[in-house]
């Protein structure tokens, strides 16, 4: 019997790398939950495509690549420029500030904390720009 071989994605390998240095970002805490997929999901999507027909099917298609749990370690080497850097530090911390795992828990846990230094420290960003885009989520969020 022949198996079907599975399509290329449709992404290119930069944003495949956008997509698992977020999804490592999600995991961190040992689960991906379902705020933090539909967060990461719609967020490149929308990056990714400004057509909303395309936006629809990228969302089904990232959708398949989110239980791939790769080590922020393997992935961020990859990122091929400054702006993919700060893009991911963003985007990582828009995913740890989502959701927690029980209502009795704050929105950030320990684990999404030192998975968080960790990936700050990955990136290699300066201490300014890291702030600035916390602080630019923060605004987004309201929590400022």
């Amino acid at each position: 019997m022949l198996s079907q071989i599975p399509s290329p994605p449709s992404i290119t390998p930069s944003q495949m790398n956008l997509l698992r240095a977020v999804t490592a970002m999600a995991w961190s805490d040992g689960s991906l939950d379902r705020e933090e997929a539909d967060l990461i999901v719609n967020l490149l999507s929308s990056l990714f495509s400004a057509q909303p027909s395309r936006q629809q099917a990228l969302r089904q298609e990232l959708r398949e690549y989110l239980m791939q749990d790769i080590p922020l370690e393997e992935v961020i080497p990859k990122l091929q420029n400054l702006e993919e850097r700060e893009l991911v530090m963003w985007l990582g911390y828009e995913v740890m500030r989502v959701s927690s795992r029980s209502p009795e828990e704050a929105k950030i846990n320990q684990d999404e904390v030192v998975a968080y230094q960790k990936l700050v420290g990955l990136l290699d960003l300066s201490a300014e720009v890291s702030q600035s885009i916390e602080e630019s989520v923060a605004v987004e969020a309201g929590c400022i």
